[in-house]
């Protein structure tokens, strides 16, 4: 499986527990620009901007370590682009899913408020 095949099974993972914890997903991989969020979201009232990062091993570190600030101000960008797009008023907020699969095992870490808007 190459990066990119890895990426979309790890979405699908992700969206597929998601659903199992009762999020409603609106949107899957939303583009502006070239940029995109992995996965949108509605859940306890706020909508949530998903991003979802896939291994095959956490040897060199979790995958939710790949979210760096830059990769959080591209989120964010998205992010304001698609509330001010579909006239949007309700609270946000940003979360990361980290899953390490492979032959053995797979794990998913659901991150909550992952980072804030600065």
């Amino acid at each position: 499986m190459n990066n990119q095949e890895l990426g979309v099974y790890g979405e699908e993972l992700a969206a597929n527990y998601l659903k199992k914890l009762q999020y409603d997903i609106i949107e899957r991989n939303y583009r502006f620009g070239r940029n995109e969020v992995d996965i949108i979201a509605m859940y306890k009232g706020y909508i949530r901007f998903i991003e979802v990062k896939t291994r095959v091993t956490a040897e060199i570190g979790e995958p939710w370590r790949a979210v760096t600030p830059a990769k959080q101000k591209q989120i964010i960008k998205v992010a304001n682009q698609y509330l001010m797009s579909n006239a949007i008023d309700l609270e946000v907020k940003f979360d990361v899913i980290s899953i390490v699969t492979n032959s053995y095992r797979t794990d998913i870490e659901l991150i909550e408020d992952a980072f804030i808007p600065m």
